[in-house]
This record gives structure tokens, sequence and C-alpha cells, in this order.
């Protein structure tokens, strides 16, 4: 229990941390009078008491924390943090059961932006800005911001910036100490939101309608005030400000932040994971739209090409938003727009799946292997961005792969087998593992996932926590040897 102690210790810092972020929810419901102030009162009391009494039972415990703590800490937080951030959701609905406020507050802070609420336009709007709060805050990841101020605490964060960082090269550091590396990021982070929030008023929203979606935009979660989403607005001008932004915030941000620090576009032309995402999914935008358009769901390549586009950037920036049931286009093209949600965001954005650059190195290893069939003899070194990558990279990503694929098949087993149709199963079972968001058949962007039981619930939960942890981070917590001395 003395090894657990220390975890302890960092987690109840980081709730009392997590109680002031629902303070900016609360001055909204206190200067809008939108009845919604006791729900904030209890939450941010509970959560700063249970934080207060776990950082005064274990402060005497404190001490460097290793690797293993880095893992074990972040999976405790990401699992812990829904549960408080879940109390403004339940004391303002009380019929909302526990189950399903976790299932909203998961999917908040993992940017997955499936919902089990309804009437969302008839919620008090400081319930739909601590949703995509939330959103936002798991956008870059709440454990990179504790990793800025845990050193003025005390308690070194280095291991849990490589286990929270997405992504296959967590050693790249873009200053000389970390704490400056996370800072820099959430600038830059936070810099990138303003510039959204002003883009969306600018475009005809209000205030507040700007300042949630900009956070779920920039989160890439998906999280609207509205149960049409970007229905609601029926505006090219406002859906066009909001593609631009998904696919920034489907970038790399270490490049943003490079970007802004050289003052150049250089590191995105030097980026290569930049061409292929924004090629992959230009290119699928007007695929989607000349299929839409052949098959005659509408009349008009220009109307079919503003449909595809907005939802198409949406999925495969593992966004959610939608302006249309794509649900009811022929299934071809809402499967096309899922699988891209596994792959085409770059590592250190805020989206999901696998990520790019792991599709370029499997696109990679797959090409050297044909070359070895034919020169078995050969030295094929593989190459991105004009660096050689070390077979050891190679080798963790084909690893992934394996123990992506085989979550995603036992996972669909699991739903189908407590009653899920085929479709729903394996499309819930994709968008929570990529935190996309909506799915398909009973889980479209028309619906919500209050149709799913709550054995069902859970297993979409896990999935979501599985897949926003990259699957090592969290399984290997579950392996004897992470125990063992």
């Amino acid at each position: 229990m003395s090894k657990i102690f220390p975890i302890a210790n960092v987690l109840g810092m980081v709730s009392m941390a997590f109680a002031m972020a629902m303070l900016l929810p609360f001055g909204v419901s206190l200067w809008l009078q939108d009845g919604a102030q006791s729900a904030y009162d209890e939450g941010i009391f509970i959560t700063l008491l249970c934080g207060f009494v776990l950082w005064m039972a274990t402060r005497r415990q404190r001490r460097e924390l290793k690797i293993r703590d880095g893992f074990l800490l972040v999976v405790v937080i990401w699992a812990s943090l829904p549960a408080f951030a879940t109390l403004p959701l339940m004391f303002y609905l009380p019929h909302l059961s526990f189950t399903d406020a976790y299932f909203e507050a998961m999917s908040g802070l993992t940017t997955t932006g499936s919902t089990t609420l309804s009437g969302l336009d008839l919620l008090p709007p400081s319930i739909n800005l601590w949703r995509s709060e939330l959103v936002w805050l798991g956008g870059m990841g709440i454990i990179v911001l504790v990793v800025a101020i845990l050193p003025l605490l005390g308690v070194g964060g280095r291991q849990m910036y490589k286990a929270e960082t997405p992504g296959p090269m967590k050693d790249t550091k873009l200053t000389p100490r970390i704490t400056e590396t996370a800072k820099g990021l959430w600038l830059v982070y936070s810099g990138i939101t303003l510039a959204c929030i002003l883009a969306y008023y600018g475009a005809g929203m209000t205030w507040l309608d700007a300042a949630v979606h900009a956070f779920s935009t920039m989160g890439l979660g998906g999280f609207s005030s509205h149960d049409a989403s970007f229905g609601y607005f029926n505006s090219p001008t406002i859906e066009a400000v909001s593609m631009l932004f998904m696919l920034i915030a489907g970038m790399n941000f270490a490049t943003h932040f490079l970007v802004l620090r050289q003052r150049s576009f250089l590191p995105y032309v030097h980026d290569p994971e930049v061409r292929m995402f924004v090629a992959v999914v230009l290119l699928s935008c007007v695929g989607i739209a000349l299929y839409l358009w052949r098959m005659g769901v509408y009349p008009d390549f220009l109307v079919a090409l503003r449909y595809a586009a907005f939802n198409t950037v949406s999925i495969a920036t593992t966004t959610g938003f939608a302006n249309t049931d794509y649900n009811s286009w022929p299934i071809f093209a809402p499967l096309w727009m899922l699988f891209l949600s596994s792959f085409a965001t770059s590592s250190g954005s805020t989206g999901g799946g696998i990520k790019m650059v792991r599709a370029e190195l499997l696109y990679k290893q797959v090409y050297r292997e044909l070359i070895r069939l034919m020169h078995p003899n050969a030295s094929v070194p593989m190459k991105l961005g004009g660096q050689i990558v070390p077979n050891a990279i190679v080798y963790a990503v084909l690893a992934f792969m394996f123990i992506y694929i085989a979550s995603l098949v036992g996972l669909t087993l699991i739903l189908t087998a407590s009653g899920l149709d085929a479709i729903t199963a394996f499309s819930a079972v994709v968008a929570s593992l990529n935190n996309t968001g909506p799915g398909l058949n009973q889980v479209g962007p028309a619906t919500t996932y209050a149709v799913l039981t709550d054995f069902q619930t859970w297993v979409c939960s896990f999935a979501m926590l599985l897949g926003r942890l990259e699957l090592f981070t969290l399984l290997v917590v579950f392996t004897p040897a992470f125990w063992r001395k």
C-alpha cells in the first residue's frame, strides 16, 4: 500500500484542481441565473473535499514518480475524474443514472462526444458549457496540464507526460524542460481555441454557442448545445469555420508550436503526417460527394459536397459533429467515414484512432516485406520524414495494431452477445475506441447512446478509456509483470 500513497497524493491534488474547472460553468450559471447554481455548489464542494482529504492523508508519502507510477497515475486519474465530473449533471438531472452520467463525463474527457442526453436545447447553458469544457480539458490532456504545475508542488511529471501523450514517438521534446513543453502546448491550444471562438461568433453564433462549440471543436469531441448539432444553424459559413478548425485540431500540436516559435510554415511542410492527413481527408470529401451525387441522395453536386465535406471532416477527425443524418445515406459512405476515423488524425493531435503516423509506418512495413520477398538479402531501411525509423518503433506499431484489432473484434462480440445488432455493435465500438462519437444504426447521429443497456454502456465507457489512453497505457496495468517488484 505504501506504493499507492504517492499516487493517491497526486490524485488528491489533481482532484482539487479539477474542482476549480467547475468555476467557469458556475460563474455562467450565476450570470444567466439558469437554475443550475446549486449543482455546481455541491459538485465543487464534494470534489474539493475528496481531493483535500486524499491529499492530507497521504501528504507525508510524497516522492518522485517512477515509470510504473506514471502509468498507474494516468489510468487512475482518467478513470476517477469522470466520476467527479458527473456531479453537476446528476445534481441538476436527478433522473440521470450514474451509469449514464459517467458515460457522458467519460465521453467528454476522452473527447469522444457520444451522449446519452436528449433535449440539449432545453438544458441550462451552463450544463452544456460544462459538457464542452470537459471535451476541451481532455483534448490536450488533463495530465499534460497537471505536468506543468506538479514540479511546483514537488512532484515530477515526466513519466506522466510520456504515458499520456498520444503517438509512438513520445520522447521528442520541444523545449529542454518537460514543464515548458506542456505550458507551450497549452498556450498554443488556448490561443487557437480563442481564435475559434471569435471565428464562430463572426460567422453568426452567439457568444455562448461559440464558446461551447469552440471547446468541442478544438478537443475534437463533438458535444453541442443543440440536439440537431450543426444542423441547428443551417449555415455553410459556420460549417466552413468548423471544418477549418477541426482540420487544425487534427494536426500535431507540436507542429503548431514549432510554426509559432519559428514564425514559419516550414514545419507543416516537413511534417510527414500533415500532407497525408490533409490529402486523405480532402480526397475523401470529394469522393463521398461524388458517390452521394451519383446515387441521387442530393440532386446537385455542390449540395452533396457541402454535406459530404462537413460530415467527412467531422468523422475523420473523430469530432462527431453532424449537419444531417448521414445514417440515412447508402451504407458505403458512412462506413468510409468510420474507416477514416480509425487512422486519419495526426499523433500529438486531440483526435483518436491509431493516428496517421502509425498508418504510414504500417504501409511502409508492408512495402518493405514485399521488397524482401523479391530480394531476401537486401537491406531496406524504413524512412519517415527523411529519418530512418528504428525497428523497435516498427515492432511497437505492429503490436499496437494487433491489440487494436483484437480489442475491436472482442468488444464487438461482447456487445453483439449482449443483444445489439451487428452494425450497431461494430459502429459503437469503432466510435468509442476511436473517440469519434456517433456510430450507425441505433447509435447514429440522429439518436443517442441512451438506447444501450447499462452493461453495454459500461463496455463503451471502457472502450473510450482504452482508446484515449492508446491501449498500452491502460492494458499494461493489468499485466502481472506490472505489479511485480
